[in-house]
């Protein structure tokens, strides 16, 4: 943890005379950042990936047809067409994974109260904070819940451009029937679900350190963007 934390405070040091008070929070986008440049080659892998699920659609269909009264020979028979074909249906999890550790290193420093980076804020708003914490000084319009106010408004509109995405290309690849009209069990809720996901990092902003918030939105944010440029 320490290692971590010496690397937060040699960015910080770097970003110091352009952001000042601020160059901690500077240092923890720049950090993720690298992290998701380091993610992006996995990244690349998935949309390539997708692309081919995408190919393997119109044999899938056939497969359901042909193994529709018998559930487990038609998952044999999908896997060996993803093997035949050398397409990993889990290569899509991969990045997100891959990002995990670094966002609980930032979870678990910022929630330490013997770590002196708390001590440093992003405007009024103190790293190891809380929305609940701003709430309680000064309320949503305070120096710190506009901090917030800042973060959400980001959030909003970075969900609602993946929201409107993912419903385009829902659109574009509907779920292929099995038989007689019906299709994949839970596969109607889970499309009614699926373009609201982005909105829950509403959530996560409200409820985590504000250093650990951060992060969440920078990683958010870039996969926005990411996802646009490499599945259009």
């Amino acid at each position: 943890m320490s290692v971590f934390a010496n690397l937060v405070e040699q960015l910080a040091d770097l970003l110091q005379p352009l952001l000042g008070a601020s160059a901690v929070a500077g240092a923890i986008v720049l950090f993720t950042a690298l992290v998701r440049l380091l993610v992006h080659p996995l990244s690349r892998a998935a949309a390539r990936g997708q692309k081919a699920r995408t190919e393997l659609q119109p044999k899938i269909a056939e497969l359901r047809k042909k193994h529709a009264r018998n559930p487990e020979k038609l998952q044999q028979a999908v896997l060996e067409l993803h093997a035949e074909e050398k397409v990993s249906p889990l290569s899509g999890c991969l990045p997100s994974l891959c990002q995990l550790p670094a966002f609980f290193l930032l979870y678990h420093l910022f929630s330490n109260t013997e770590n002196e980076l708390l001590t440093h804020q992003l405007f009024a708003a103190p790293l190891g904070g809380r929305w609940a914490d701003a709430l309680g000084d000064g309320g949503v319009f305070g120096g710190a819940g506009l901090v917030y106010v800042g973060l959400f408004a980001v959030v909003a509109c970075v969900a609602a451009f993946s929201y409107g995405r993912t419903k385009r290309m829902m659109a574009a690849n509907p779920a292929v029937p099995v038989a007689d009209g019906e299709s994949v069990p839970g596969m109607a809720a889970m499309n009614r679900v699926m373009p609201f996901m982005s909105f829950f990092t509403l959530f996560t902003v409200a409820v985590v350190p504000l250093a650990a918030a951060l992060y969440v939105v920078t990683s958010t944010t870039w996969s926005a963007v990411e996802r646009a440029v490499l599945y259009r």
